[in-house]
């Protein structure tokens, strides 16, 4: 942004290095921009390559749609403001630098300039039909640490931006969308929600006799919840009770990366890049042409080697690198394990059935993710 050059020109696209947008992207979303000189961001929706890989993509892909199609839609239009999603986007450079620019103060420096671009008074737009191809995480290490950093960046950007938003000029029910929906409410008491009822009040009320919850409370709010989140993806809904218990277990690292941005504690500060398997550029001509360009290296190199060379030559291309694959071990979910699956031995004990199968399923699901048995192991 600091180059010369780029004073010449008004908007600016970003994408990430996976994401493939289509030859009309720009065509699609700077007309928008048109006799609309307060609108600095039109955002586009992402759709994933490897969504059917494996249950985790698929697990995934049910969040996502839902945050697109729910969170962002409702946004745009009832506020003309969201979290701009770091990629698939154009932006007003103008709003850009207003705002005060990129800073690199957090992990989420995309919702960090969404955020003071909309204290500035500048709206946003976003287009649901406008989709950019790109990829999930395949592993659960790559997926946790972007669950992380996603949850532990917005509490530290909102320790550092509460003063502004409270001092700034913005209408009194724009500031408490920010402060009590956008950030506490989606970052802070939901994960907490879900972490000390499923994780810890529900197990341990099994071992106290004159502890009871209802059965809506771990029941129907639960999967009244998933239903509705399920929805935008209707052609997952045979996922939803796994989507119920993965979400639970996830609660673990979202509330562990809360508390480390909300306290700003040294994983907060950390900025992982996010492993991807790069099935979104297997089509890409630049891949096409970098493998051409290796044959044709290949077989210059032939012509000018010798029949024995050409035989270890060829022995060498024909050796694989063995690339070992580990489960890495995940102790929190392991430990969260023993006592949900103790906690339903208690409670088939004690002849709660409802209790003892949710239990059961939801101990197992954390031994499964706490032994990394679920998405591909990354070498």
């Amino acid at each position: 942004m600091s180059c010369e050059y780029v004073q010449a020109y008004e908007f600016v696209a970003i994408f990430d290095a996976d994401f493939q947008p289509n030859p009309d992207f720009l065509k699609q979303t700077v007309p928008h921009f048109k006799d609309n000189p307060e609108l600095g961001l039109v955002q586009a929706r992402w759709t994933f390559v490897n969504k059917d890989e494996n249950l985790l993509t698929r697990l995934q892909n049910i969040n996502l749609c839902f945050h697109f199609e729910v969170e962002q839609q409702v946004n745009s239009v009832f506020l003309n403001f969201f979290g701009f999603n770091g990629t698939a986007g154009v932006w007003r450079i103008r709003a850009l630098e207003e705002s005060g620019g990129w800073l690199e103060r957090t992990t989420v420096e995309d919702m960090d300039i969404a955020v003071r671009a909309h204290l500035n008074g500048w709206k946003f737009i976003f287009l649901n039909d406008v989709k950019v191809l790109c990829e999930v995480p395949e592993s659960y290490e790559a997926y946790r640490k972007q669950q992380h950093r996603w949850h532990s960046g917005p509490m530290h950007l909102f320790r550092l931006c509460l003063p502004a938003i409270i001092t700034s000029k913005i209408a009194i029910w724009k500031k408490a969308n920010l402060i009590l929906l956008f950030f506490l409410l989606r970052k802070l008491i939901l994960p907490f929600y879900s972490f000390t009822l499923f994780c810890i009040i529900l197990p341990l009320t099994m071992f106290v006799p004159e502890a009871e919850l209802p059965v809506w409370v771990i029941c129907y709010v639960p999967v009244f919840m998933s239903f509705l989140n399920i929805l935008p993806a209707p052609k997952s809904f045979p996922f939803i009770v796994p989507y119920l218990l993965f979400e639970n277990t996830m609660s673990v690292t979202k509330f562990n990366a809360m508390v480390s941005g909300l306290f700003k504690l040294g994983s907060s500060y950390e900025w992982v890049v996010t492993k991807k398997a790069g099935r979104s550029s297997e089509s890409d001509l630049l891949a096409a042409a970098e493998r051409e360009s290796k044959t044709t290296n290949q077989l210059q190199i032939q012509r000018g080697a010798s029949e024995s060379e050409l035989t270890e030559l060829n022995r060498l291309k024909a050796a694989p690198v063995p690339v070992k694959r580990v489960n890495k071990i995940y102790r929190k979910e392991l430990t969260l394990a023993f006592l949900l699956l103790t906690a339903s031995v208690r409670s088939l004990l004690s002849a709660q059935g409802v209790h003892f199968y949710f239990l059961l399923f939801q101990g197992v699901t954390f031994l499964l993710v706490g032994l990394d048995l679920i998405g591909e192991q990354m070498s």
